[in-house]
């Protein structure tokens, strides 16, 4: 994912947990006009303008480069790109208009039931069946979104470190990682783990392994209801114990306010941090951190969260932002033309190390460690978006935010009074009473 810019991470995290509901303002789409993929690439013409959040791609000309292959096929449309630094809330205002693109990711702030309003329709959920992902924007049987890439979660771990340490086997329990980790603090000068508590949206990729920890498709969708997600047995509360445990044993960075997530990528790669939990996405990031430093990318492993379901570890695929067609576009053609070809022709996905939106794409090569250890990959359905996002707002939780988890490990450091029992019970409190509320 480039430089991961810090405007970006409450939808792109959302790849955890679905879109958040919020904006809905706008004049919405008159005619509904579906942006068909064309079917004649010489009879596609105009010009559209791409907004993205990746303006390190922007400001490097790889988007460019990207627009001059994409010529070769489609080669009387001109694609222009504006990078937007604060994506997230740049684009929500410019939503308020008619001016915001021809082609554009989907805002986190934007409610799942309000994409007919923004978004041409591209087609049904069994035309676009091709791609992962379809049910995370699908309103009334009709996909408004198509995602650029999708991630699996994981720890993002430094190979040469954990052998110092004496491990070369994945951890198989939750146990056996703080041991892992134990072992790091003990037998090297290295921090074990770190939290990049500061900069917050890392502590959200904590959500994604939702689905991993049970081998369940539809652990995302049962959310939706008065399920106390922290009770005892609950993927959530595994998920989390894990990090307040890594913290309460002093076993990530002493003073977690001062972390910083580019140095962090460096310290990695040196072997001076011994994981981080992250996306799949940042594998790359973090071997060319490891060449930037002058050492081994080979020594920048991805490990699967420390649970197994009948024998094996399991994955879940979630998806990153989904592009889409705005619907006062006046070259949808085009527009439809463009995240066809992004999304099955170009190479993005397979160049950053991430799983291509198209289901038949081969899985990439930073997962290959995952593929030879047989890891079970899940894509994980997203079919009840709204629902659990109505939730988490209503309870002010916060899912794909960072704040409930920087109060957890507050809270396992001691800066802030309370148990993990009452802080899960809060939850769950919070969390069933506005599910009865919401009607689920």
């Amino acid at each position: 994912m480039g430089k991961k810019p810090k405007a970006l991470t409450g939808a792109l995290l959302a790849a955890a947990m679905l879109t958040v509901a919020g904006c809905s303002g706008g004049g919405g789409g008159a005619t509904g006009e579906i942006a068909a993929a064309p079917s004649d690439p010489k009879e596609v013409s105009g010009e559209i303008k791409v907004l993205t959040h990746r303006t390190d791609l922007v400001q490097k000309g790889t988007m460019k480069q990207y627009a001059a292959e994409f010529n070769k096929v489609y080669p009387k449309v001109k694609v222009t790109f504006e990078g937007v630094t604060d994506y997230e809330g740049e684009v929500k205002i410019r939503m308020n208009t008619k001016a915001y693109g021809d082609v554009l990711v989907i805002p986190g702030a934007v409610a799942k039931n309000d994409y007919p309003k923004f978004f041409a329709p591209l087609g049904t959920t069994a035309e676009l069946s091709k791609y992962r992902f379809g049910d995370k924007t699908e309103v009334d049987g009709k996909v408004y979104g198509i995602a650029q890439f999708g991630t699996v979660n994981g720890f993002v771990y430094n190979k040469a470190l954990w052998r110092r340490a004496g491990i070369t086997a994945w951890p198989k329990t939750p146990q056996e990682f703080l041991a892992g980790l134990k072992a790091i603090e003990e037998k090297t000068d290295a921090t074990p783990y770190y939290t990049n508590f500061k900069d917050g949206w890392p502590l959200v990729q904590w959500s994604a392994n939702h689905g991993s920890v049970s081998c369940d498709a539809q652990a995302g969708n049962n959310l939706a209801g008065p399920v106390s997600p922290w009770k005892a047995g609950g993927e959530l509360r595994t998920i989390d114990t894990l990090l307040h445990d890594i913290v309460r044993q002093g076993l990530s960075e002493k003073d977690p306010t001062t972390t910083n997530w580019e140095a962090s990528k460096d310290l990695l790669a040196k072997g001076k941090i011994g994981a981080m939990m992250l996306g799949s996405w940042s594998i790359t990031q973090m071997r060319g951190a490891a060449e930037d430093a002058g050492v081994s990318p080979a020594d920048i492993g991805f490990m699967p969260f420390p649970v197994q379901k009948d024998g094996a570890f399991c994955g879940a695929v979630t998806s990153d932002y989904q592009q889409a067609v705005s619907v006062y576009s006046e070259n949808k053609p085009a527009a439809r033309a463009w995240i066809d070809w992004f999304t099955e022709k170009s190479g993005f996905a397979e160049k950053e190390g991430v799983v291509s939106a198209l289901k038949s794409a081969p899985l990439p090569t930073t997962l290959k460690d995952f593929v030879d250890n047989d890891v079970k990959f899940i894509d994980r359905s997203e079919a009840r978006t709204a629902a659990v996002n109505d939730i988490d707002e209503a309870a002010e939780i916060g899912l794909t935010k960072p704040d409930y988890r920087q109060k957890l490990i507050d809270t396992a450091r001691g800066a802030q009074k309370g148990s993990l029992e009452d802080f899960f019970a809060d939850l769950d409190k919070r969390w069933d009473e506005a599910a009865k509320t919401a009607g689920s």
